[in-house]
């Protein structure tokens, strides 16, 4: 495979920045220094730019199996290498459902040679498959997860003895959806009296309500309290659900964390009067109020981990009446320029941004010799121009679906370089013809 010599890196790692050369041989980082030399490696010289581990994106869907129209693995590995993103972890609701240890076996073949990103996926819980959870590995894959509001794809677990057994038999970290069912429900069918199936789509927060996430997470807290469980509760909304979670212990000891992604931290409700269904995700996107207080638990170390939850649609499937559009949209592309142009905006540093999005992805999944640019660790790195602004629209997005949220936005940074696994997977708009992902394994 060789050896490549990123020379002139200004190097984010572990909350320092420093300039320095990094070699790498085969699927390794080799050596991290100043003024390396090597007569045999291919030089890149990065003068100028940012050189940062590859971003682990833990929430993706891919949609392979059964929607692939939407997407695949790998025309959606590609958009993520594109955008830095080296590692994912894909959702179970895809078609089949990822329930059974023989489906979950069956989608690792299929992003065998595929996928342009290393991968793992997560095993959907329901309400009658606990025996194959204590059936799983607990390396097997990157963790258990529970739809405890129902969302694309309908994977909703509302048995709450069965949801007790999930987490009383697994050592997996448990990663959950929270919304309450039962409140987003009446809430529904409140504005469905009023509007029909074409309700106004700002009131979809309304609908999936600050009430509705904070009863479901709350509860999953009080649930993983008494029986010990890791519980991790994916993309929180709303300011607060932020109390529920703690910053005066390091992350490696805690037991229950969670994350914030991307649209949340960007979008707020004001959006909906221009953009429509395309920012229609579940959890909804909520107030201003809501989404500085998601900022702040995010910088005190509340909020452990960003994300993308990255789900895409056709345009002519959001393009519907409330009811009939479906939730989500693509965002694994976009998703580090994004939080970079909060850096610019001065309102996370770049080691913090590394911190979330890198670093701690790998601790809190157990990720073997990944996440971080050490001597000795696979070579996913991602190289960020901070002085190339670029301006997001349809010839440029690499998503099957072809749109994004931020089509006409324009960033001031721009990811140039991707290696996954010691290889230049992307280049300045261009893609490698090798697929180098490989599945991830775990340290537990």
């Amino acid at each position: 495979m060789g050896r490549i010599l990123i020379k002139n890196a200004k190097v984010i790692n572990e909350n320092s920045i420093f300039e320095s050369d990094v070699l790498l041989e085969d699927d390794r980082i080799v050596r991290v220094d100043v003024d390396i030399s090597d007569a045999n490696a291919k030089v890149i010289d990065v003068v100028g730019r940012y050189l940062l581990p590859g971003v682990i994106d833990d929430q993706v869907h891919f949609r392979e199996p059964g929607l692939t129209h939407k997407g695949n693995i790998a025309s959606e590995s590609r958009a993520a290498v594109a955008g830095g993103i080296t590692t994912y972890m894909e959702q179970p609701n895809t078609n089949p459902q990822t329930t059974t240890i023989q489906k979950l076996e069956e989608k690792f073949a299929m992003a065998e040679n595929k996928s342009y990103g290393n991968y793992s996926f997560l095993f959907g819980g329901t309400n009658d498959n606990l025996e194959e959870i204590k059936r799983l590995e607990k390396n097997a894959c990157s963790g258990v997860k529970l739809f405890l509001g129902s969302s694309t794809g309908n994977m909703l677990v509302d048995d709450e003895a069965v949801i007790e057994k999930i987490f009383s038999n697994t050592e997996m970290v448990i990663s959950t959806h929270c919304e309450d069912e039962q409140t987003i429900r009446q809430n529904l069918a409140k504005y469905k009296e009023e509007y029909g199936d074409d309700i106004p789509v700002k009131y979809h927060p309304l609908i999936r309500s600050e009430e509705a996430c904070f009863l479901s997470s709350s509860k999953a807290i009080a649930l993983a309290k008494k029986t010990g469980a890791r519980l991790h509760i994916f993309h929180l909304s709303t300011g607060k659900e932020t109390t529920l979670f703690r910053n005066d212990i390091p992350l490696e000891q805690k037991k229950i964390t969670a994350e914030v992604c991307i649209h949340h931290l960007w979008f707020s409700d004001a959006d909906y009067a221009t953009k429509g269904t395309l920012i229609k995700w579940n959890p909804a996107v909520k107030t201003a109020t809501d989404r500085d207080q998601l900022w702040k638990a995010l910088l005190d170390d509340r909020l452990d981990v960003i994300a993308t939850d990255h789900a895409p649609h056709l345009l002519e499937e959001k393009d519907n009446v409330y009811t009939k559009a479906p939730s989500g949209g693509p965002l694994v592309q976009h998703a580090l320029p994004a939080m970079l142009e909060k850096y610019h905006e001065g309102m996370i540093s770049l080691e913090k941004i590394v911190e979330k999005m890198c670093h701690n992805p790998a601790k809190l999944f157990d990720i073997k010799k990944r996440g971080f640019l050490r001597e000795g660790y696979f070579a996913d790195l991602t190289v960020a121009d901070l002085n190339a602004s670029w301006k997001v629209s349809k010839e440029n997005i690499a998503y099957k679906c072809r749109w994004s949220p931020f089509e006409g936005d324009t960033f001031q940074s721009k990811i140039t370089h991707t290696f996954v696994n010691g290889q230049l997977a992307y280049e300045n708009g261009n893609f490698s013809a090798e697929r180098n992902g490989k599945r991830l394994t775990f340290d537990r």
